[in-house]
């Protein structure tokens, strides 16, 4: 019998294992040109498939020279045209034509290639996925003993695992040998084997040098040349299945959840527990009825059979919530919401009366809200989320209630400053810790402090003010707060009138527009003193030159942050701290030439918020 094998069988390994297990000793296994171009196109883009192809492939050959079988290579290499229609299954064409000249059997595991030959009139063996109790990847799970979290081999290096659980976790030593990279790689062509070949198994990502690959309850990254430096393969896998019995505030949760779809964000920093305390909340809706959804990209949340894992359709999840909606699941779980894609995905579904939870990375509580702000209207945000559980060390550390209403914020006392407010409360107590509104163009997220100070709203009125002047002065403005609806700005005399305006159109407007009465004075020569009644410095800020730009890194912690940028003490300008924690100014421009020669002198560069 001669055998024609397609790319699917060459990369899940079952043509070396018949081999092996004699099923094809003394067979004729012809491989089609065609299959060898689409091994070697994959591995020139980095993919992990093509690589492990192409290993199979010298199996083979090693067999030939055992005289266990007769390898012989036939057909035509792909032209252009037809390497442009691979994705119409040209490929696959060119591989059945083989199949048909030398009245060979077809050999595939994928199923349209299958009965597209048996509608050709060819004899096809199809090997189905095989199914998930068969143990696979034995190689990869023998480092996975108890209370392992996650394996970590790299080349070069001593094979580690992360052992415990959240907030107990330790780093040990597997092995005493070094990996290297022959190891690594025969390791990762077994995996993908067992991927293709499994019935629960899926390669989620594979190009340019990164594999990531959910097989079982594993979750496994394969990284090489070009993408990092060396060969490395971590895999991750879940140590802990919780019940939301298990967690404090469970039954308070509980009813939240059950008394109407819910906009719920888990925040926590990686490796917190948020995607454990995910699934402990799927699992109990699931049981409640309702219908689960989950929105993944990769898969690798470890739910029941009985809840969908979708993940993403072309270049992100638009078009999975499209089709989302058709389905109308009572809540969909999303993992992770990151970017401003995510963001936006998750909004749209929750105003359409989905009920979402979304896991997001955030340092602190708040951090997760301060993600969503800016990438939606501010008004819609409570609409969107109204709850944020905060993880820490696989508990649940903090719970905000989101909610809305019209009031002085905290601070101001004219009833005129009245505007739309978010409240974002503690759960368990019902204090207001902080408040989200407009200030001018500028969205505050102010801290509400319990003694009653007015000292956030004039430092955040401060650095306002100084922003807003600045767009009709040129040189250095000072703002001195008088109390919550007075303040004094200095600016150049020279400036005043473009400050004013034509009758004083300028300023009025201004006052209008932030509710506060402002006196404008000409400002005495001096430098401006980074040492006023509410100055605090930033510590630990990183600057580094760009081909286009100065950045200074500052941390996520200070995004939407106004700041004074002083070199040792002379005031350069007041800047916006960006959502990434990070200022940028451009080159060319005068206070990015200062800098550029302040830095080279070895001036210190401060930023006073």
């Amino acid at each position: 019998m001669k055998i024609v094998p397609d790319t699917s069988v060459i990369i899940d390994g079952r043509v070396t294992e018949k081999v092996r297990e004699g099923v094809y000793e003394g067979r004729r296994i012809i491989i089609p040109e065609a299959v060898l171009f689409e091994l070697e196109r994959q591995a020139n883009q980095g993919k992990e498939t093509g690589f492990s192809g192409l290993q199979e492939i010298k199996n083979l050959r090693k067999y030939e020279e055992q005289d266990k079988i007769d390898l012989t290579f036939k057909g035509e290499r792909p032209s252009v045209e037809e390497q442009e229609m691979a994705s119409s299954g040209e490929i696959d064409s060119m591989i059945r034509s083989v199949a048909l000249e030398e009245e060979a059997t077809l050999l595939t595991s994928d199923s349209v290639q299958a009965e597209v030959g048996r509608a050709k009139g060819l004899k096809v063996i199809y090997l189905k996925p095989e199914k998930e109790e068969k143990q696979l990847s034995k190689g990869i799970r023998d480092y996975f003993k108890e209370d392992v979290m996650s394996v970590h081999l790299r080349k070069g290096d001593y094979p580690k695992a992360k052992v415990g659980k959240p907030g107990q976790i330790r780093t040990e030593k597997l092995e005493d040998k070094i990996s290297t990279e022959e190891q690594l790689k025969d390791l990762s062509h077994e995996i993908i084997e067992s991927t293709q070949r499994s019935s629960d198994g899926f390669i989620e990502i594979d190009h340019g040098g990164a594999t990531v690959v959910q097989l079982e309850d594993i979750r496994i990254v394969i990284a090489r040349p070009p993408f990092s430096d060396g060969f490395e393969i971590t895999a991750v896998k879940p140590v802990a299945e919780t019940e939301l019995e298990d967690y404090r505030l469970a039954e308070d949760l509980k009813k939240r959840l059950s008394e109407r779809q819910r906009g719920v964000l888990l925040a926590g920093s990686p490796g917190a527990g948020k995607s454990t305390l995910a699934q402990a909340i799927a699992k109990f809706l699931k049981k409640g009825e309702y219908t689960i959804k989950t929105m993944e990209d990769p898969r690798d949340l470890q739910v029941g059979d009985d809840i969908t894992q979708y993940t993403k359709l072309g270049e992100d999840m638009t078009d999975t919530g499209d089709i989302l909606l058709l389905v109308r699941p009572d809540y969909t779980i999303y993992d992770e919401v990151r970017k401003t894609p995510d963001f936006e995905v998750f909004a749209d579904m929750r105003l359409a009366g989905v009920g979402m939870i979304g896991v997001t990375h955030a340092n602190r509580a708040i951090d997760a809200l301060q993600r969503l702000i800016g990438r939606v209207e501010l008004g819609m945000v409570p609409q969107i989320v109204d709850t944020i559980v905060y993880v820490e060390e696989g508990e649940i550390a903090k719970v905000y209630d989101i909610t809305y209403t019209v009031k002085v914020p905290e601070g101001m006392t004219e009833e005129d400053l009245a505007r739309p407010v978010i409240e974002v409360k503690d759960f368990e107590t019902k204090k207001t810790e902080y408040e989200v509104y407009s200030y001018g163009e500028q969205v505050v997220v102010m801290p509400v402090e319990e003694s009653g100070t007015e000292k956030p709203v004039f430092q955040m009125a401060q650095k306002e003010i100084e922003r807003e002047i600045s767009r009709y002065v040129r040189g250095r403005v000072e703002v001195k707060v008088d109390s919550s609806n007075s303040i004094t700005v200095y600016v150049p005399d020279s400036e005043i009138p473009s400050l004013l305006g034509k009758n004083g159109k300028n300023i009025s407007r201004i006052e209008e527009e932030l509710g506060m009465s402002i006196d404008v004075q000409p400002l005495k020569e001096g430098k401006k003193s980074s040492k006023n009644t509410f100055a605090e410095e930033i510590k630990d800020i990183n600057i580094h030159f760009e081909k286009e730009k100065i950045v200074i890194d500052v941390g996520v912690q200070y995004s939407g942050e106004s700041v004074d940028i002083f070199s040792e003490e002379e005031y350069l300008s007041t800047l916006t701290i960006g959502q990434d924690g990070s200022i940028k100014i451009r080159k060319g421009t005068r206070v990015g030439n200062r800098l550029i020669e302040d830095v080279n002198r070895g001036k210190k560069i401060t930023l006073v918020k």
